[in-house]
């Protein structure tokens, strides 16, 4: 028996072993198999780029977890993604296409035990023999972050909101440790509003190397571009602990009986709604404390512990519940709050929302530019106009009566498309000069403004009467309100407005002590973890400049006393006078406006005719001013002013014309634009002097559109300044459109005969108020609402004939 037993041993260790063989191959073989990228996307290995981008977008539709109800659709949708991630980057997709690898940084000859190392991945992490293989969980795909999305995304969103992000390798098995911890924090820090993220040392070493992280698993804080590292035990007591530490201090007030008043009281100084949080715990609550770090710029926070005994009167002089959570927010009245919350579970989202809807006080005080572009945002469709109501005032005692009288009619008549504010005229001295013209009163002004464009393009119009904040004052501005949401027309004033200076701003040596504070607690951090990567090139810079100091003292100290003594410089021959044209010339290069201030406006000529009109591209138009001699350098000044904000448009080019040596070009043009219309009766008296005309001509399509001057002045009655040129007799027209354009183009050739007949006696200042009203002529022309004025062919500038 033993010598049978003896003789059958060594036969069944190879059955086990073929055995373990055949499952290994099967194994092998089942892992290079079934994940096939170009399958998984349905395309064919010699698929361009935009075929493998169209069909993962087609599959990343019909997969997504969110959408598909199918059970199977995450890990459909992971295998897509990563699909996609090794066909898109071209050295992964030639690495798989060669050798069959699907990661970037594996070396070759790796490839072919790339099945057993998935197989001992699904052997290791799910304690299984036979489960295979193991895919990344989908709940940590979504907080993968890339390169290019963390610089653009990531960082910016940390001035909102605190980043807590986990580096993490495939082969690191401390980092199996921590998943569980981990996974525990982020469920529990996410919904209280923490970015989390996930960084692979694998995939993405260039955002590692950025985020100073070359080790893993590593734990790392952002706040305000600020990184952290996380050096203690990975408990979810600590992770949490260490979220709250990145936070700045003094987010949250807290508040008693004794400075309640005053801290609702500060509302006029810090120009900021205050928000009140009762609540029975002793601490501020870290939900509350990332809610204030979001909102900070806009709202003050304060706590109440309805537990103690020092907030006992608060308590009961607001009637609040101890039972739940509650919210108060105060505007200017501090005694009744205009907004309350109360639940028992608060919630990120329901607090977030309730406070976006209270950001900004009734009638908040500009004092930065970012709180102008909020209140007041630029007009971008005609049913979402925002007016805003501004008040010019000062800062004195003297000027709280009519600010208050403001107040109470803003709150009055609050309406969503009407935005009210104040601002005074001391601290924002070159926005009030804009909009008063320098006339440098000191009596309170309210002025209705719609901003335009984000230059600082706006239409507005100043109250007469001023304000004194009288029951006379109040109905007069209601009364303007009215006409103005009647017709949007009514503001007829145009300006270009300044940046706002920024009256929070911090002085440049409290900013600089700060920057100060934190590279300093950054290089305490870093020496105290011994993070010398990073530390080398700081104690290089160190040590150099140790050296060149000693080293300069040492040589000093043994050198010779006459060696330190300076040379005297050779004398010149003679010194040669300096030129007045050198002189000149080199002022002129000094002064020299930049590049981007420039218009460039070209001349039509015989030359240049041709190629900038009859020839001009298609699509293309050609913005051209006629002007005189004795004119030309005002017109072009004020032109070059008008139309500076629209000299981006790669389709629009400028150029003038002198009529001075051509002066029957415009007759021409204007006399077979009256024969296409077969309209002789007016049109056929036209003035010779054509001087502040500006034509839009489309050399293509043979069309052009016509701005004719108008001297504004300071009279508002005079406001149809964009007259022109039109066909009105279109018989596909209606019977009231031809009307109301017939009685517009004879209003028109009114207004337009008046300026003619005054022009004969026009002062400089006459010449330069032709074009007060282009900016507005030509917003029209890029909306494409002028009219079109068709010719047959263009005259050329020496004759009467005409150039196809």
């Amino acid at each position: 028996m033993r010598v049978w037993k003896t003789s059958r041993e060594p036969g069944t260790c190879p059955v086990f072993v073929a055995i373990f063989m055949l499952i290994l191959s099967a194994q092998l073989v089942k892992t290079t198999s079934e994940y096939d990228p170009y399958k998984i996307l349905g395309v064919s290995r010699s698929a361009s780029q935009t075929e493998i981008k169209r069909a993962y977008k087609r599959l990343a539709r019909e997969w997504h977890p969110d959408k598909s109800k199918d059970p199977n659709a995450e890990d459909m949708f992971i295998k897509i993604s990563k699909s996609y991630e090794i066909l898109s980057n071209e050295e992964r997709r030639s690495n798989f296409d060669r050798y069959g690898q699907m990661e970037e940084n594996q070396p070759f000859g790796q490839s072919q035990h790339r099945g057993f190392r998935s197989f001992h991945n699904s052997f290791y992490f799910d304690e299984s023999f036979f489960h295979f293989p193991r895919n990344r969980d989908f709940a940590d795909s979504k907080y993968m972050l890339r390169h290019a999305q963390f610089n653009s995304d990531v960082l910016p969103d940390s001035h909102k909101r605190p980043y807590l992000i986990k580096v993490t390798s495939e082969w690191c098995f401390a980092c199996i440790h921590i998943e569980p911890v981990w996974k525990e924090t982020v469920q529990e820090l996410e919904p209280l509003g923490v970015g989390i993220g996930i960084v692979d040392l694998g995939y993405e070493r260039g955002l590692a190397k950025q985020l100073g992280a070359y080790r893993a698993p590593s734990i790392i804080g952002l706040v305000n571009g600020r990184v952290t590292f996380f050096h203690q035990a990975v408990v979810r007591e600590h992770l949490r602990q260490f979220v709250e530490d990145l936070l700045p201090q003094k987010l949250v007030v807290k508040i008693s009986d004794d400075n309640y008043m005053a801290f609702l009281g500060n509302w006029h100084v810090e120009n900021k709604p205050s928000l009140l949080l009762f609540d029975q715990v002793p601490i501020v609550p870290l939900l509350y404390k990332l809610a204030a770090f979001a909102f900070r710029d806009y709202v003050r926070f304060g706590f109440v512990d309805q537990g103690g005994t020092d907030s006992s009167r608060l308590v009961r002089q607001f009637n609040i519940n101890t039972y739940a959570p509650t919210m108060l927010l105060f505007k200017e009245d501090t005694e009744k709050p205009v907004d309350i919350i109360q639940a028992r579970g608060m919630k990120r989202q329901i607090m977030d929302e309730f406070i976006s809807n209270n950001k900004f006080l009734q009638v908040p005080r500009l004092v930065s530019q970012q709180l102008f572009d909020e209140l007041c945002p630029v007009k971008q469709f005609h049913r979402r106009r925002k007016y805003c109501v501004l008040l010019i005032t000062g800062e004195d005692s003297a000027f709280l009566p009519g600010n208050k009288a403001f107040l109470d009619f803003a709150s009055a008549n609050s309406k969503d498309v009407l935005r009210f504010a104040y601002v005074y005229q001391r601290q924002q001295q070159p926005l009030c000069q804009a909009l008063l013209h320098n006339q440098g009163t000191h009596s309170p002004q309210v002025v209705i403004l719609e901003r335009r464009s984000q230059a600082g393009k706006v239409l507005y119009r100043t109250v007469s009467g001023g304000w004194n904040g009288s029951e006379e004052d109040k109905f007069h501005l209601h009364e303007q309100l009215e006409l103005l949401q009647k017709d949007p027309t009514y503001l007829t004033s145009d300006a270009t407005l300044p940046e706002l200076n920024n009256e929070m701003a911090p002085i440049f040596i409290i900013r600089w002590m700060n920057a100060a504070y934190d590279y300093v607690l950054q290089i305490y951090d870093d020496l105290l973890y011994s993070n010398w990567r990073e530390m080398m090139p700081i104690l290089s810079l160190i040590f150099s400049a140790l050296f060149i100091v000693f080293g300069t003292v040492i040589i000093q100290a043994f050198s010779e006393p006459g060696e330190s003594k300076p040379q005297k410089p050779k004398p010149k021959p003679k010194d040669q006078p300096q030129t007045e044209d050198d002189a000149s010339s080199r002022a002129s290069t000094s002064s020299r406006p930049p590049k981007k201030d420039f218009v460039e406006v070209t001349e039509l000529t015989d030359i240049t005719y041709t190629s900038n009109l009859v020839k001009l591209r298609p699509g293309h138009i050609n913005v051209v001013l006629v002007l005189t001699n004795a004119s030309k350098s005002a017109l072009l000044r004020k032109f070059a002013k008008e139309v500076f904000s629209f000299s981006g448009s790669p389709t629009l080019h400028f150029s003038f014309l002198n009529a001075d040596k051509h002066r029957h070009w415009m007759p021409s043009l204007l006399r077979l634009a009256c024969d296409a219309a077969q309209s002789h009766s007016d049109e056929e008296e036209e003035s010779s002097n054509y001087m502040g005309y500006v034509l839009a001509l489309n050399g293509h399509k043979k069309y052009f559109c016509l701005f004719r001057p108008v001297f504004t002045g300071d009279d508002g009655s005079d406001s149809s300044s964009d007259t022109s040129f039109s066909d009105n007799r279109r018989k596909s027209r209606s019977r009231s459109r031809s009307s109301s354009h017939s009685r517009s183009r004879s209003h028109s050739r009114e207004d337009g005969s008046g300026s003619r007949r005054g022009s004969s006696r026009a002062t400089s200042i006459e010449v330069h108020h032709k074009l007060d009203r282009l900016g507005l002529w030509m917003e029209r022309l890029m909306e494409g609402t002028l009219p079109r004025i068709h010719v047959p062919a263009w005259p050329t500038l020496d004759d009467t004939t005409a150039e196809g």
